[in-house]
């Protein structure tokens, strides 16, 4: 399906029954990285599955912007008038879904963020130095996204009101010591270390991310 929002064709897919559930895959991605979660998720949520703006089947776009993709998501939710949803990130998801706890506290119910990052520097500097390489080489927007925003504080994370899992792989991309700041610095948050995965490898196309969305939320 399609829909118009914040000046953008935005795709997604609903399935399911239950709390309502969104999910926001990374940057690259598309929708089909959760295809194996969904099917366990579906069980138990009415789910979501959006690609950002310039991904998947969703409308291209000419420049990338976190402030927009989140502005996208806010959009999402007001024009199907879905209820207080959770909302799952992984790595760029995980990004977008902290600004919008941020800047639209009473939208959702609770945000599940895996992989994230409050700026740059957060990065481990392989993958800093990788990802500046490549936009220096092929100037993909997507990559100058990376190379310069976002760029939360923890002033900004002290806004989140809505319970928060922050997960990450214990050779995540993202320093460990990045997210352990992020999850410090939001009041009602937990932490998950996923132990001998890197960024990834729990969650795209792989059905254990539904199980720690099942079970984070049950927690709650």
């Amino acid at each position: 399906m399609q829909i118009e929002v914040n000046g953008v064709k935005l795709y997604y897919e609903k399935s399911g029954e239950g709390r309502p559930l969104i999910m926001l895959h990374g940057n690259g991605e598309s929708h089909r990285i959760f295809t194996p979660a969904v099917r366990l998720l579906e069980k138990q949520f009415t789910v979501y599955l959006i690609d950002s703006r310039g991904h998947g089947e969703s409308e291209g776009v000419s420049e990338f912007h976190y402030d927009d993709m989140c502005e996208d998501v806010y959009r999402f939710i007001e024009k199907l008038q879905i209820e207080k949803p959770i909302v799952y990130g992984f790595s760029d998801g995980g990004i977008i879904a902290l600004l919008l706890a941020i800047k639209y506290p009473n939208i959702t119910s609770e945000i599940i963020v895996s992989g994230a990052n409050l700026n740059p520097d957060g990065l481990r500097n392989c993958y800093k130095r990788l990802f500046n390489a490549l936009y220096k080489l092929f100037a993909n927007p997507r990559d100058k996204m990376m190379c310069f925003e976002p760029n939360i504080t923890a002033d900004d994370l002290a806004k989140i009101s809505v319970p928060v899992a922050v997960f990450a792989g214990s050779r995540d991309m993202v320093k460990r010591s990045h997210t352990e700041y992020i999850a410090k610095n939001i009041k009602n948050s937990t932490l998950k270390i996923m132990r001998g995965y890197g960024h990834g490898g729990y969650i795209v196309h792989n059905p254990k991310i539904a199980k720690e969305i099942i079970n984070a939320v049950k927690t709650k």
